[in-house]
């Protein structure tokens, strides 16, 4: 007798062993075919795993991640059976699971196009409709390499080849094609129908630039057809806000060869920039924080001392001066410690609030760069508070009510919290790691903020909450971040005086709001699709002329604007008022004033919004009153 408990608790009774797949079957038809996989006693298991002995039992469905995940997998493995059905010189090699979908690396003879792509996934579709089960079997490992070995995979051989040699491997079929997987997959290929192959790339035979150039083939699979053509869509639009395409259209700044991973910005885009800037900057002013500048570079001797050079060292920039070795830095936590440890500090100076818009640099492998939103060179509206154990609550309190303001302004309001906690890897006690991640929880719960956990990805000297954004088309941008580090003022050795005469360690609150200011512009090009709220556009009003008759009364109109604050430039071009209006439409100015005889002579202005809304006439401080209220308000045109 085997007795399985569901998920509800409740409990069935089978006379004899039983797959999962029977026990669906025993619930309902319907569970039954939606049936994908099991979690017998919490482990991920094919439907047909028989269970032999008493357990608990999670049917798992595309309904769930997991199920999901499986699907995505078995994708991955119907791409490799059709790119074999097609190619059969083509060498298979390994094809994970990855965010909204997964990729298969290919050895081929000839670069895949996308005819090709359009090919294999018809196939793909062909091999679904067939509904072939997929089916497991084990071989010891060397009868593996042997087996693979007489197909022509050289790869998958060579990766079975560095698995131990007690072990045995599992490998999974569907038709004619078998592969090696780990698995589980789902029990056929009539599972698998909603997906689209993206595009193809190149990669090296792991990872390794040294080693062949493989294809990577780039595909999306879905529970549903809604879910698909949803995901294609959220692609499409994304496609048209990427940042890096309404970087060049708009202007604002641009990557070049000559310095890969660091960001030329243009005036415009140096405008925004400086807006983000000196927001922030009064921010800081207004909520306690004294502004800092440390250097950029360090020797080599405070990141041994911190922990960085152990952790981070591939990831730094080094250069050498009089046989010292020195560190751009990656961040700027040392820095500010070394400042506070300038002369005595007392428990009276604390919670002690340093700011500093710090330019870091990290060695980024060139294939992960991608535009403004992943660089060597960044900086960091960074902040570290030195306080007492007692100020920590309070204190991640506030700044996660300043956060959710910040946030706000920039038009986010949907945030997702998450902590971080400790890694196998870190320093210092268990019980100040529980000291640590307790005064976190509590402050969210204090916020008012519901959370999740993410075990093992806190900083290896303290957790963190991750503040997440979501933004318009449903993507999240971690950006800003709070941790609590009890370790990093000891190793520098910083002290305060306490009430007792005594000297104490303060501990160490690093955060930071937006994050890389660079990323979070790319951010808010994105969400805006290049329409940035007035408060932010890098200009405001465009004045534009019908005739040159207008010309002395747009320059006047715009030294009056530019005289109270608002960035404007304007068109005097011997051109179409039809012209420039479209002109500056595309570059999504929020205002544009067009004055001809009339307005000039009655000393009012036309007004036209931008996305072509036309506000009339007025006069040129109603205009003023308005322009003022938007960027007041920070809302979007």
């Amino acid at each position: 007798m085997v007795q399985i408990t569901l998920p509800d608790g409740s409990q069935r009774d089978y006379p004899t062993a039983v797959t999962v797949a029977d026990v669906a079957a025993s619930i309902g038809a319907g569970l039954a075919k939606a049936a994908l996989a099991g979690k017998v006693n919490g482990k991920l298991v094919d439907a047909s795993t028989l269970i032999e002995a008493d357990a608990t039992l999670a049917i798992v469905t595309a309904k769930d991640a997991d199920g999901l995940d499986l699907i995505r997998h078995s994708t991955a493995h119907l791409l490799a059976y059709a790119v074999k059905a097609l190619f059969a010189q083509a060498q298979v090699t390994i094809g994970p699971v990855i965010e909204n979908g997964f990729f298969y690396d290919f050895s081929f003879e000839r670069p895949f196009t996308m005819d090709d792509l359009a090919l294999i996934e018809k196939r793909m579709a062909e091999l679904a409709n067939q509904d072939e089960p997929i089916l497991r079997r084990v071989l010891p490992r060397d009868e593996a390499v042997a087996y693979f070995k007489s197909l022509g995979e050289h790869y998958k051989a060579e990766i079975i080849a560095s698995i131990p040699a007690n072990e045995d491997v599992s490998l999974y079929r569907e038709g004619n094609f078998e592969d090696l997987c780990r698995g589980p997959h789902v029990p056929s290929t009539g599972k698998l129908k909603h997906f689209k192959l993206m595009k193809v790339a190149g990669a090296y035979w792991r990872g390794d630039h040294r080693n062949e150039m493989l294809q990577r083939i780039y595909g999306t699979a879905w529970a549903s057809k809604e879910d698909l053509a949803q995901h294609l869509k959220m692609l499409e639009e994304a496609e048209k806000r990427d940042h890096r395409k309404l970087g060049r259209e708009l202007d604002l700044f641009h990557i070049d060869d000559h310095a890969p991973g660091l960001v030329f910005w243009h005036p415009k885009g140096w405008t925004l920039w400086q807006v983000v800037e000196q927001y922030m900057r009064q921010v800081y002013r207004d909520n306690g924080y004294k502004e800092v500048k440390g250097p950029q570079i360090i020797d080599k001797g405070l990141w041994e001392k911190t922990g960085h050079w152990d952790k981070y060292r591939e990831n730094m920039f080094v250069t050498e001066s009089e046989k010292r070795e020195y560190a751009l830095k990656p961040m700027n936590c040392p820095g500010h410690i070394l400042i506070f440890k300038q002369g005595i500090k007392s428990y009276r100076d604390l919670p002690l609030r340093y700011g500093e818009f710090g330019q870091c640099h990290r060695n980024e492998p060139s294939g992960g760069l991608h535009g403004i939103m992943r660089v060597r060179g960044f900086t960091q509206d960074d902040g570290h508070i030195f306080c007492t154990e007692d100020q920590i609550l309070a204190e991640c309190v506030n700044y996660t009510t300043l956060l959710q303001k910040v946030y706000a302004d920039f038009g986010f309001k949907n945030i997702i919290y998450k902590i971080a906690t400790r890694p196998d890897k870190r320093i210092g006690s268990d019980e100040s790691w529980d000291k640590a991640e307790h005064a976190l929880m509590e402050s969210l719960r204090a916020s008012g903020c519901e959370f999740e956990i993410t075990p093992g990805e806190g900083a290896f000297y303290g957790p963190k909450i991750e503040y997440t954004l979501k933004d318009a088309i449903g993507r999240q941008w971690q950006c800003g971040t709070i941790q609590v580090d009890f370790f990093m003022t000891e190793r520098l050795d910083a002290e305060y005086v306490g009430e007792d005469g005594a000297r104490h360690r303060p501990v160490m609150l690093h955060r930071a709001i937006v994050g890389s200011l660079e990323r979070f512009i790319g951010i808010m090009v994105e969400e805006t699709a290049g329409a940035l709220p007035t408060w932010l556009a890098p200009v405001q009003v465009v004045v534009l002329n019908i005739t040159d008759a207008q010309a002395q009364y747009v320059r006047t109109v715009a030294k009056t604007l530019q005289n109270q604050g608002f960035r404007v430039e304007t068109d005097l071009r011997n051109e179409k008022i039809t012209y420039k209006i479209r002109e500056h439409s595309m570059q999504k100015v929020p205002y544009l004033i067009v004055v001809g005889d009339k307005e000039m002579a009655s000393g009012a202005v036309a007004v036209r919004a931008r996305g072509g809304q036309d506000l009339g006439v007025m006069a040129l401080e109603d205009f003023s009153q308005k322009i003022l209220a938007d960027v007041a308000q920070k809302s979007n045109t």
